[in-house]
């Protein structure tokens, strides 16, 4: 052995039950918020029966995807076939989930992409943190989830927002500078200020990159769910554990199967928001 053994590991344990001891309780200040987001989101989802709520939504597809009659047409066939196995509850839980966990990481990730891409100090900070977070292996980052908030669907949540900020920080990073210098400059010359610039010139031309961040974003935290049910979170990725566990292909199958549907319909629906470079 050329270097002496390091204790890392010990280091990053003893690291993180000092900080579950010292900030314990504002873990749970954060558990409590996250729980209420989750919970309005699944009750907002659940308060049609699923015919009104799919009737609603295929409207809502239509009209939100520029009139892309193809992908409200799937999207309610999807849905249709979702009912149909008896997955309506754990399929609602699992989007409710999604939409909580990208909510908050797109939130944290996109002012921390454009601070980034303003100050290089900030970003060669950023950037390999970045690096860590994409390349750790999803399953350890719910060990100190779980010490942190229990089981449940706040860890899974804390889980998946760790795992699906990247993307959205990167590609908002690279969107801010990607924006032609010549713009900034006739910007600055009708003597706008930095705000002014980032909302009027910066953001609406690094939207297209920015929006591949949300979408990328969005997959990842769907990715996330059967890894988040291992540490309790219910919904579809539950149901895919069970399967795994009682080795049942059928229901394992079903779930699945539950899950590419919404991937499909959540990925073409953020990609028809992308607006045309």
């Amino acid at each position: 052995m050329i270097l002496p053994d390091l204790p890392i590991g010990e280091t990053v344990e003893s690291g993180v039950y000092w900080l579950n001891d010292k900030f314990g309780f504002l873990m749970d200040i954060f558990s409590n918020i996250i729980d209420i987001l989750i919970s309005s989101f699944k009750d907002a989802l659940l308060f049609l029966p699923p015919f009104a709520f799919i009737i609603v939504a295929t409207i809502l597809i239509y009209l939100i995807s520029r009139k892309n009659i193809k992908l409200a047409i799937g999207s309610a066939f999807g849905l249709l076939l979702i009912d149909s196995m008896g997955l309506w509850t754990l399929s609602m839980e699992t989007i409710a989930l999604v939409l909580s966990s990208a909510l908050v990481a797109l939130l944290i990730a996109i002012p921390t992409g454009i601070i980034a891409a303003k100050n290089e100090t900030i970003f060669h900070i950023v950037k390999p943190i970045l690096d860590f977070m994409q390349t750790m292996p999803s399953f350890v980052y719910l060990i100190p989830a779980v010490i942190f908030f229990g089981l449940g669907n706040v860890p899974g949540l804390v889980a998946t927002i760790v795992f699906a900020m990247p993307p959205a920080i990167r590609l908002t990073n690279l969107g801010i500078r990607q924006v032609p210098v010549e713009l900034e400059e006739v910007a600055t010359a009708f003597g706008t200020t930095s705000i002014q610039k980032l909302f009027k010139v910066e953001l609406p031309v690094a939207l297209p990159t920015i929006m591949a961040g949300v979408n990328q974003c969005i997959m990842l935290s769907l990715s996330m769910v059967v890894i988040a049910a291992m540490i309790g979170a219910r919904g579809l990725g539950y149901q895919v554990l069970v399967g795994i566990q009682r080795v049942n292909i059928g229901q394992g199958f079903e779930a699945g199967l539950g899950i590419v549907i919404i991937a499909i319909i959540l990925d073409r629906l953020t990609q028809s928001l992308t607006p045309k470079k």
